[in-house]
């Protein structure tokens, strides 16, 4: 049972709640009758103050109780809402020495409460709320961390904080309520998704919505999540990728699409994977990769601008501006550049090993040529690609979806974004061959084995569409959660995701 758990602070919470029961008191009423927001409040006595005040401004004002300064005849607090924070003055001249005591004896830091007065201006200058009238909205039980403390004319006042990450994310309702500046951080997420579907939007793109349960897995290189549905008596996987879904609408007509939601890859968590994640995909008809590389540095740029008020950010200690157009680097010659290997010399897997070993470059043995270039990215390429880049070109082997260059059949026509050495995003000149595509397919088969977690299984009906005729195309997929990193300046995914996923806890995490 809850109040088996609770603490002997939380206790006393517990047996408040009781008395204001037994008091006709009733801690968790139905409504509420709150007309305006804190920072409504303070905009509407200001602008009456500006005309020298025709009438009183009197508002009723809901919100959590942060701060609380208890003086004999009169009480000090303060109420946070969405919009923000208002000082209340209780004062016994206005609301009695009964509904003082009922304050005083009652109200605790983290309660929400209702307050009824007229806003005025203190001598020190803050806009204040004259309580006439208060009621408790909900008891908080359970109490805020308190760390950090404030003296206010020689008292100490506990303010709620927490900072301890696990129990950040863990209970995240906890650091959400004591912590605004993790608050504002989910605000710009939403700002930044809502401005990266105006952007497709306005240039004629239709949001869709493809399945989530999908018979066949792909579109890209990634262990899925299982299950079963009974009555179907079919195994189903949650979705890698929208990639193959969102193509077959270009087949039917629809000549540009996008999506936005959630992916699910079975694989390790690290600060820039979750097993969920959030991504954009889009797919134009009659574009190639070059054509999408415009698009999407012209996309981050815009959301940017739109939701941070500039195109420059602070990341990892470095300013990088987003302002287009963006560095672009071949892979081959940022490889002659900063490896010297020139991987076109090297046309298979053996003799990329020798060169890579004769170097003393770290690789994974067996592993096929495209991976042991991609070996060399991470290692040479990806670390300094801090300002925008594309990097583009890459291996065949490893791209089974994009189209190979016309003039080098072992390449593909792909690229990836980097910014502050991170891979922000992925796309391709679509292949829309559906014979060469069967072969892909069948070559991937081969290449990794049964259990290897990056397969892209034949996909019969994707090649079917295809067949019917699929118009050329490029594609791009976007990693709306490491962008929000970027944008707000964060080094984990976990601080970008509500509730990340996180391994089971070895110990009670309930108190913070």
């Amino acid at each position: 049972m809850l109040r088996d758990e609770f603490s002997e602070l939380e206790m006393q919470r517990l047996n408040k709640l009781e008395q204001m029961r037994a008091n006709g008191m009733e801690p968790f009423p139905t409504r509420s009758y709150k007309n305006c927001s804190n920072a409504e409040a303070i905009a509407a006595f200001e602008k009456a103050e500006a005309g020298s005040f025709e009438e009183p401004v009197e508002v009723v004002l809901a919100g959590r109780l942060r701060a609380i300064r208890n003086m004999g005849k009169l009480s000090f607090a303060h109420i946070e809402d969405r919009t923000g924070k208002v000082q209340l003055l209780l004062r016994v001249n206005e609301i009695g020495e009964e509904k003082l005591e009922e304050f005083v004896r009652y109200y605790d830091l983290g309660d929400f409460i209702e307050v009824q007065g007229e806003m005025f201006r203190t001598r020190r200058g803050e806009v204040t709320l004259q309580v006439q009238d208060f009621r408790m909205l909900a008891k908080a039980l359970l109490q805020l961390p308190a760390d950090k403390d404030e003296t206010v004319d020689g008292e100490i006042i506990r303010h709620a904080q927490l900072t301890d990450p696990e129990t950040r994310y863990r209970q995240r309702y906890v650091d959400l309520a004591v912590n605004p500046d993790v608050r504002e951080i989910f605000k710009i997420r939403a700002q930044t998704i809502k401005a990266l579907r105006e952007f497709l939007d306005e240039r004629g793109f239709l949001e869709v919505e493809t399945p989530i349960l999908q018979p066949i897995y792909g579109g890209a290189a990634a262990k899925p999540f299982t299950t079963y549905h009974n009555q179907l008596h079919q195994q189903l996987y949650l979705r890698i990728s929208f990639e193959l879904y969102l193509k077959r609408l270009l087949v039917g007509g629809f000549d540009r699409v996008y999506e936005i939601g959630r992916d699910f890859r079975n694989e390790g968590v690290s600060f820039k994977h979750n097993p969920e994640f959030t991504q954009l995909e889009f797919y134009m008809a009659y574009a190639d990769y070059m054509k999408i590389m415009e698009i999407t540095e012209q996309m981050v740029a815009q959301v940017a601008q739109k939701v941070l008020g500039t195109m420059k950010i602070q990341y990892n200690g470095q300013e990088i501006d987003l302002t287009p157009p963006w560095n672009r680097m071949q892979i081959r010659q940022g490889l002659i550049d900063h490896a010297g290997i020139d991987i076109q010399g090297y046309p298979d897997a053996e003799s990329l090993e020798a060169v890579m070993k004769e170097k003393n470059i770290s690789f994974k043995p067996g592993i096929s040529r495209g991976k042991l270039i991609n070996t060399l990215m991470d290692t040479f390429l990806e670390p300094i690609l801090i300002q925008p880049t594309f990097l583009y070109d890459y291996p065949r082997d490893i791209s089974p979806l994009a189209k190979a260059k016309p003039e080098d059949p072992t390449t593909v026509e792909r690229f990836e974004g980097y910014i502050g050495g991170m891979e922000l995003c992925n796309a391709f000149t679509e292949l829309n061959d559906p014979l060469d595509q069967e072969q892909r397919f069948l070559e991937m088969g081969h290449t990794y084995s049964e259990d290897e977690e990056e397969r892209n299984p034949m996909d019969e009906d994707y090649l079917r569409a295809m067949a019917y005729g699929m118009p050329p195309n490029g594609g791009l997929g976007l990693g709306v959660d490491r962008f929000v990193m970027l944008l707000t300046g964060q080094h984990t995914l976990r601080e970008v995701i509500l509730f990340p996923h996180l391994r089971d806890a070895d110990q009670d995490v309930r108190k913070p």
